[in-house]
């Protein structure tokens, strides 16, 4: 992929309860120049609808989902999704497919056992209604996933990952794959405030073990997971500071082989808020 592409990942486009706030806030990102907005597919048993919402409230942005659980929709449902959003908006809808985490499946009553195996069936269900493997991607960390990814959709779309990470999955997945990681940041040049604001982000996920064992795998250790996250790990996986500053932790990504960038911009965890001054920011940063 020689493209370099500036996306949006933001959870407002699902938490906002306003319909018209959501496309508002998609036709402004479309006017800036953004690629594709990316935001959480939830755990309905369908697709949220909220998906083809934007489509159809914008022209030509890109749409994906960051994630549809494999546990709660089917391959039918969601099959039936892409087909009717391809349909409408050819090209621009990109399902998003992940194994989420066993403390957020079972909390929900569903058993979560043998998630990569969960993951190859429900291809298999995709690949027998009609999905194209470009048509879906994974959220993939591991190396079993990553390679699942490479030969079976249209790339990978890791979430809380260091540039580190993004160097070994773009070896795993080769140069013809998409590689879209997730990168949270944090536009405020004060270091205590703006970890402070990471931190609150980060501990939900540091209590996850999907995210820290694949932090192990880079070196980091219990140490650096506890209380929020140790400084040296925040400014690893959160660009903080100026705009100049954060452009250039996105670099990172970029130059260990990322297309697409999905930045999320953490405001203090207020999701339903969308932090538009931030992204008229960094849309004029990154893409000039």
């Amino acid at each position: 992929m020689e493209q370099r592409l500036v996306s949006v990942w933001q959870p407002f486009f699902l938490a906002s309860e306003s319909q018209g706030a959501a496309i508002d806030a998609a036709s402004e990102l479309e006017e800036l120049g953004y690629s594709r907005i990316w935001f959480s597919g939830g755990f309905g048993e369908n697709v949220a609808p909220r998906f083809r919402e934007i489509l159809d409230g914008t022209t030509g942005i890109g749409v994906a989902s960051g994630i549809v659980s494999i546990w709660h929709s089917s391959p039918p449902e969601a099959a039936a999704f892409v087909q009717d959003t391809e349909q409408a908006h050819p090209g621009r809808f990109l399902l998003g497919l992940g194994a989420s985490h066993a403390v957020l499946v079972e909390g929900s009553g569903t058993d979560y056992r043998k998630p990569y195996s969960r993951m190859v069936d429900y291809l298999d269900g995709l690949d027998a209604a009609g999905v194209s493997p470009e048509r879906r991607i994974l959220a993939a960390l591991g190396p079993r996933m990553l390679e699942l990814s490479r030969d079976r959709s249209a790339g990978a779309h890791p979430y809380f990952v260091p540039a580190e990470h993004t160097a070994e999955a773009r070896a795993a997945i080769g140069p013809d794959r998409l590689l879209a990681p997730e990168v949270a940041v944090v536009l405020d040049a004060d270091a205590t405030t703006a970890r402070a604001t990471a931190r609150q982000y980060a501990s939900g996920y540091l209590a996850l073990p999907n995210y820290t064992n694949n932090l192990r795998r880079f070196g980091w250790t219990d140490e650096d997971f506890t209380a929020g996250g140790s400084d040296r790990l925040i400014d690893a996986l959160i660009p903080w500071g100026s705009v100049e500053q954060v452009a250039a932790g996105l670099e990172q990504h970029y130059q260990a082989g990322a297309d697409e960038v999905a930045i999320q911009v953490l405001n203090g965890g207020d999701a339903t808020t969308f932090p538009a001054d931030a992204f008229r920011a960094l849309a004029a940063a990154l893409q000039g």
